[in-house]
């Protein structure tokens, strides 16, 4: 493939819900452009995009694809993303490089839930857009119905360019409401015929190209003079603000097709090529000078500027290893040059710079500014990090990806795999930032974060098919703390005579609830010698250690002074050893008769719901036995803030997303320690006590 100048790539992501049809449209995309030969179907297995094994087997999108096609002289760079929250992680990455975006929607099944997901990401972004109304062959397809939930869930900018001809079987084409000409496909997509609008047609045209013409003269106060009084618009004046009004925002002009028939491809290829951005238009990116937080740059998106660019994916290539898709926002990325990665602070040396379509490498000598391309096999570099000139150093914003909302205990099904499986799973966190591992050594299990039980399901396929290791999922445990609620003087003394040096060490101790938020203070009041200066750390450490397990159930202690106020020595027998012991006995004395409690962590949890749900997640929230802190309104919706036991919240993720139909979320971290209510302690220090004994 040949280098394009920045001005003539149109970098597009495929956004959606769920199933609306985004790999298929790539697909019709790649055949009608000539990138492929033949048209693959997701539910064959023969896509370019799904070429993962889990996509090709569970027939979706796991990982966003590349695709890039040439198209009158321009180059479409298409990005498939996936349409399952699981995997919104790929989305935002996409969003992050693309400078457009097409949101797919299912003419039979309209606006779903991943539809305003994705249309709030895009705004997010602040994108240009068009949509696509796909499956128009479906059976209750429905065209009209679909654009006015799409009219009245995000506004009258939203205007059809395009009305189908025909619906469900009888789908044939569409009529071209800027140029008023029927559109009519070949048997495989890939030749149009213009036609005349039919008689029959004219009304329901003409309702539509109002529609469209109210809107755009909207845009601009000399069209809307001359709309309001009764002048035509002619065809230059609303291309041209069609084509202002997408790059802007102000218009989302809405197309329709069936992909998987290949109805459709050409006149959205003309659309991209016309209507969506270039790089260049975007403008300037921003970054940081290194070493300099706090000093804001900009560069315009041009191969004259100095080079950067941003990694914004990796993908672990089991042939060729690690590879790392790039954008260039300024310069060029060259094959065989040297480069330096501003958050790392180390040179790159790159070999091949290839484009990636689906997993097939077309290598070219350079990506220029705008362009997309990968290379492989770099030292340092991951996902997130800038490559850029040394002399003129950028680091750009990184991808805000969403913390991972729910985790599951991890361990093999063979016995001594427990760092093969922690050694595969870090592997994974250079391709998905969404995932997260870590040790807990207070319940010794190896946890597992992610977006959902899906994205968790994935992970797991792909550790036994690249690391030969098979693992279970299980409920992480909590880690719970005991404390104690009152005072007590307590006495321990190790004493042992066995032939030769004996052992003793004896002490008296005070131990008492620490209110402060403290976990623990030792306090020395020996007076007069009693306890030698030399034991007295001993002492300390023994109650420390103690402090490991509790009386209840062997989870650690918190919130405890001791104060050590008496006690005494041999000359011959005492050692730090001795008074070591003598203190911990001390202290598990003292902790069964100061009134143990068991504590559990309290998460500050923020969920954020449309109104209508705030009814039904308030009364969940009671039930976990959590309490509402407040609620606070944002655009629509409304935040619930509110204090829950973590116990309550590990599948707290897929409780949310049921209640709302995903169009809730929510965020939490740890607050405090609080005592669990007696009853429930109780089954807790039971199953404890159940376990100690298998």
């Amino acid at each position: 493939m040949k280098t394009y100048e920045t001005s003539t790539i149109r970098n597009t992501a495929l956004i959606s819900h769920g199933g609306a049809g985004k790999t298929s449209l790539t697909e019709a995309l790649l055949f009608t452009s000539g990138a492929t030969n033949r048209l693959g179907s997701v539910d064959k297995g023969t896509t370019v995009s799904d070429f993962d094994p889990d996509e090709t087997r569970k027939q979706m999108s796991i990982n966003t694809s590349l695709a890039p096609c040439e198209w009158n002289n321009m180059k479409i760079n298409v990005l498939d993303t996936p349409g399952y929250f699981d995997f919104v992680g790929e989305v935002h990455a996409a969003l992050r490089v693309a400078d457009a975006s097409i949101v797919v929607v299912c003419a039979a099944s309209g606006v779903e839930v991943g539809t305003e997901k994705v249309w709030e990401y895009a705004d997010n972004y602040e994108m240009p857009r068009m949509v696509v109304i796909n499956k128009m062959d479906r059976e209750n397809a429905n065209f009209s119905e679909t654009l006015e939930q799409l009219r009245q869930n995000f506004g009258t900018r939203v205007i059809p360019v395009q009305v189908p001809l025909g619906q469900e079987t009888s789908f044939k084409g569409m009529v071209n409401l800027v140029e008023m000409k029927a559109l009519t496909f070949s048997e495989d997509g890939k030749e149009v015929k213009e036609e005349e609008i039919s008689g029959d047609m004219s009304d329901q045209v003409e309702t539509y190209r109002e529609m469209m013409m109210e809107s755009l003269a909207e845009t601009d106060d000399e069209l809307l003079m001359k709309y309001l009084e009764g002048e035509p618009l002619t065809d230059e004046e609303i291309k041209d603000s069609l084509k202002t009004g997408t790059r802007e925002g102000t218009v989302v002009p809405v197309l329709c097709g069936a992909f998987t028939r290949n109805i459709g491809s050409q006149p959205l290829m003309d659309m991209i090529n016309y209507c969506l951005p270039s790089p260049g238009d975007v403008g300037e990116v921003k970054g940081r000078v290194p070493g300099c937080e706090e000093e804001e740059t900009t560069r315009q998106i041009s191969v004259e500027e100095p080079t950067s660019a941003l990694v914004f994916k990796t993908l672990a290539d089991p042939y060729v290893g690690r590879i790392n898709f790039f954008k260039v926002f300024s310069g060029k990325i060259q094959s065989d040059s040297q480069v330096y990665n501003a958050n790392k602070g180390k040179n790159e040396r790159l070999a091949q710079v290839f484009l990636m379509r689906g997993k097939t490498q077309i290598s070219v000598e350079e990506g220029v500014a705008g362009d997309i391309a990968a290379v492989a096999k770099l030292a340092e570099t991951t996902t997130g990090d800038t490559l850029c000139d040394k002399g003129s150093p950028l680091v750009l914003e990184p991808m805000a990806f969403p913390t991972p909302v729910i985790s599951y205990a991890v361990k093999p099904k063979s016995k001594g795999d427990e760092e093969k499986v922690f050694a595969g799973l870090t592997r994974f966190l250079d391709e998905d930032p969404t995932l997260k591992v870590e040790k807990n050594t207070e319940t010794k299990q190896t946890l597992l974060w992610g977006m959902g039980e899906l994205h968790l399901d994935i992970v797991c396929s792909r550790l036994a098919k690249k690391f030969g290791v098979e693992v279970e999922l299980d409920s992480p445990k909590v880690p719970y703390r005991e404390a104690i609620k009152e005072k007590v003087t307590i006495e321990g003394k190790h004493k042992k005579q066995s032939g030769g040096r004996g052992q003793f060490g004896h002490v008296w101790l005070e131990m008492e609830p620490l209110h402060s938020g403290e976990e623990f203070e030792f306090v020395d009041k020996i007076f007069g010698g009693a306890v030698p200066k030399q034991y007295i750390p001993a002492v300390e450490k023994g109650i420390r250690e103690a402090m490991e397990e509790g009386a209840l159930a062997r989870n650690p202690v918190t919130g405890i002074k001791a104060t050590l106020y008496d006690g005494s020595y041999h000359t011959v027998d005492s050692s730090e050893m001795a008074f070591k012991i003598a203190a911990s006995m001390a202290f598990k004395k003292g902790m069964e008769k100061a009134k143990p409690v068991l504590l559990e962590p309290i998460m500050d949890v923020e969920i954020t719901v449309p109104e209508a749900y705030m009814g039904d997640i308030m009364g969940d929230i009671n039930s976990k036995r959590g309490r509402i802190m407040g609620t606070e309104p944002l655009e629509g919706k409304q935040i619930i803030k509110a204090q829950v036991p973590l116990e309550e919240m590990f599948r707290y993720a897929i409780d949310l997303r049921s209640m709302t139909q995903g169009r809730g979320f929510f965020t939490m971290e740890f607050n405090r320690y609080e005592e669990v209510p007696e009853h429930i302690a109780q089954k807790i220090i039971e199953a404890s006590k159940e376990g100690e004994g298998e």
